[in-house]
């Protein structure tokens, strides 16, 4: 495992350790951080004790001014040097503060982000299946940035916020202890006013996040089904969907934003008041001579800072509600348990794989309650040798190629390559061998070359050439303006189905594959593209073993042996020619299709 994954896999059990806890997930994050986080948080103390020393220093100089008797223009220039001094250097400190913790704060960002994306890998098809793509984006950008901005906030505010009071109240109590009262009566009133709105703040954060997520994924599906939509004239429909859940984030959105206001504005104006009482009574002190002008000016810009930095934590608090959730919804993909059973450490390595495969007594439905789909099916097949799966819609054809890639394991009973129990094997290792033509082409917004030779690396030109000129693809990349380094679009929207149908089968076959799976491979070809697809398909029978979805039953003529399903059961098996002659269930599809 490399020092990356290692660290993947320590933010997963994180999670796991500390599940319900978010401050303590959050400060497992830091670890192995510790000399950064000291030069930061010595350059943040230093940043900002302009803050600190700037209210001495003006008190000073006021006082040598109001009482020249009793001062040096001498003391003036020194706390002017001072405080010079103090609030020059702030532009360094800063510098060495975001220098330290924003690269362990962007650092935390990006394993998370890691995380996240390699617990995916993890998790089973059937997660990815049931699980809206637009709601996992949603979590790896919106709440990973939402935990980022916490983390930010968090060290940045909180700490200097307990300093600024902790300063605040030493200085005053030394000069005038009296004034402490509007010092004491300020906390407690900032701790009653986060404890009031606490509840409404943390349940309009859910909300809102809650309504972002599923609109993030209705946005993604109605991309997706864009092409559909218009080919059915049904845009107003989909617009009106769109815009209802749209008017849904609208009023979460307008809850929220109430509620912070609210929550604001009720903060800043209690303590605008203690600030002019507190001005009030100091400038009275000045005034019967218990204190001096310059000490009126210190307190009332300490309290200031108090009432500010007091504000500013009340005003951070929905900010942190939102980022806990966040935590919060991340853990819902770090804690998943629907995780492939895929015993990598503990797996039986495969070697070289010979293509025996064996199909022993399974049992297999998709979850407890559905009825079976393959009941106590059995089949053998020899290495080499092509088999071509054929029934009604739900006879078990694609279960049969889930099991076989190990996508699923059966509810009883054995899938068996080489004599290896799939349940046993390291499937990394066996999955490395094998290559898959789904019957839905996937690419991506690469070259063409990138598409075809996904994954590998250092392949032959040569190999590349032979490759395409055996699934007629030839044509294709003469037409193309940069041949092989032509870039085909998200999802290769410049191409037609058939030349993406083709471009997915030579991904497969540039593998060497010793199984190669076709669901559905030449399903949107037309006649030409089918018959060169065909004649590489079979060139591939004989040197790996190979298996076939098929739907147009002229498609699989060559197999060595079509097994026909019905009911996740084998009714019948044989060649194309003996199925024919037996005119069964085979010969019934046939007769349909012609």
């Amino acid at each position: 495992m490399t020092q990356q994954a290692a660290t993947f896999e320590e933010y997963i059990q994180n999670y796991r350790r500390n599940s319900g806890h978010p401050i303590r997930i959050l400060l497992r994050f830091f670890k192995g951080s510790a000399v950064d986080l000291t030069i930061s948080t010595i350059a943040l103390i230093a940043k900002q004790s302009p803050m600190w020393v700037t209210p001495i220093v003006t008190r000073n100089i006021i006082n040598c001014a109001t009482n020249p008797a009793a001062h040096s223009v001498n003391e003036m220039l020194v706390n002017l040097v001072i405080g010079v001094f103090f609030i020059a250097q702030n532009i360094f400190t800063a510098y060495m503060y975001i220098k330290h913790f924003g690269k362990v704060n962007r650092l935390i960002e990006r394993r998370l982000r890691g995380s996240l994306i390699a617990k995916l890998q993890q998790l089973s098809i059937r997660f990815h299946t049931e699980t809206q793509s637009g709601r996992l984006m949603s979590k790896i950008m919106r709440d990973v940035e939402n935990v980022e901005v916490l983390l930010d906030q968090t060290y940045r505010s909180l700490p200097l916020v307990i300093l600024d009071i902790i300063i605040a109240i030493t200085v005053t109590a030394i000069s005038s202890p009296i004034v402490l009262i509007f010092f004491a009566l300020a906390i407690p009133t900032a701790v009653f006013s986060i404890w009031f709105f606490r509840k409404p703040i943390r349940e309009s954060n859910h909300d809102f996040r809650t309504q972002m997520e599923r609109t993030q994924a209705a946005v993604a599906e109605m991309i997706e089904m864009i092409p559909v939509t218009r080919a059915h004239g049904l845009e107003d429909v989909e617009i009106r969907k769109m815009n209802r859940k749209l008017e849904f984030i609208r009023e979460a959105g307008f809850r929220l934003d109430i509620i912070n206001i609210v929550f604001g504005a009720t903060s800043w104006v209690i303590f605008q008041i203690f600030q002019l009482l507190c001005l009030g009574f100091t400038g009275y002190l000045a005034y019967r001579g218990r204190i001096s002008v310059g000490d009126v000016v210190l307190f009332q810009t300490y309290f200031t800072q108090i009432v500010g930095g007091v504000s500013n934590l009340i005003n951070l608090y929905p900010l942190l509600t939102k980022g806990v959730e966040s935590v919060s919804s991340i853990g819902e993909i770090l804690q998943e348990d629907d995780v492939e059973h895929n015993p990598k450490s503990a797996g039986v390595e495969p070697g070289t794989l010979r293509g025996d495969v064996e199909y022993r007594h399974v049992d297999f439905r998709y979850d407890q309650g559905l009825p079976l789909v393959l009941h106590d099916f059995s089949l053998k097949v020899r290495a080499g040798e092509s088999i071509a799966f054929v029934g009604d819609s739900g006879s078990g054809k694609s279960t049969l190629i889930k099991l076989l890639i190990g996508f699923a394991e059966p509810e009883s009973g054995a899938v068996l390559v080489d004599g290896i129990d799939l349940k046993c094997m390291d499937l990394d290792a066996y999955r490395s061998q094998i290559a898959v033509v789904p019957q839905n082409t996937i690419l991506f917004s690469g070259t063409l070359r990138d598409n075809i030779t996904y994954g590998l690396e250092h392949v032959d030109e040569a190999e590349v050439d032979r490759i395409i000129n055996e699934v007629g693809l030839d044509d294709v990349v003469a037409q193309l303006p940069d041949g092989l380094d032509t870039t085909v679009g998200e999802h290769g929207g410049t191409l037609s189905g058939g030349q993406k149908q083709r471009i997915s089968i030579a991904r497969a076959l540039i593998r060497h594959p010793r199984i190669i799976i076709f669901d559905e491979a030449t399903s949107a070809l037309d006649s030409v593209s089918e018959k060169k697809v065909q004649h590489a398909t079979e060139k591939m029978m004989g040197h790996c073993t190979t298996f076939m979805v098929a739907h147009r039953l002229s498609t699989i003529r060559n197999a060595d042996r079509i097994v026909v399903l019905e009911h996740g059961r084998i009714v019948e098996q044989g060649s194309y020619d003996e199925l024919m002659a037996a005119r069964g269930k085979f010969y019934e599809l046939k007769t349909m299709q012609m």
